[in-house]
């Protein structure tokens, strides 16, 4: 079994045992990854990246595992295989961004 099926399945067990699968419809998990990762942003505002990091790693971890708990339940309840979506949009990226020109550089795809 893959990590990433073991994650899914630990994740519906907590959902599952607390009924909580009424409530994670495809609009509300959207949402709270959103609201998620305003909370992992939270802890950067008026800091450095490195201060953010160094003072609040137990919280970016916590905010990040939300947001990967959400994207697994969002993934689960629209039937999309995340693996084969992440492989699929790196093939994207890939043909986005040529190493030629994209190397060393942060410009959009369109303006390379």
């Amino acid at each position: 079994m893959s990590e990433l099926k073991r994650l899914t399945e630990m994740v519906l067990a907590f959902r599952d045992e607390r009924d909580w699968q009424q409530f994670h419809n495809p609009k509300d998990l959207a949402v709270s990854i959103s609201l998620e990762a305003s909370e992992l942003l939270e802890n950067f505002q008026w800091k450095t990246s490195e201060e953010a990091v160094e003072k609040n790693v137990e919280n970016l971890k916590d905010e990040l595992a939300d947001i990967v708990i959400y994207a697994l339940l969002f993934a689960n309840e629209t039937g999309i295989d995340l693996v084969e979506a992440i492989e699929h949009k790196v093939q994207k990226n890939i043909e986005k961004y040529p190493v030629e020109k994209a190397y060393g550089s942060k410009t959009k795809y369109t303006d390379l």
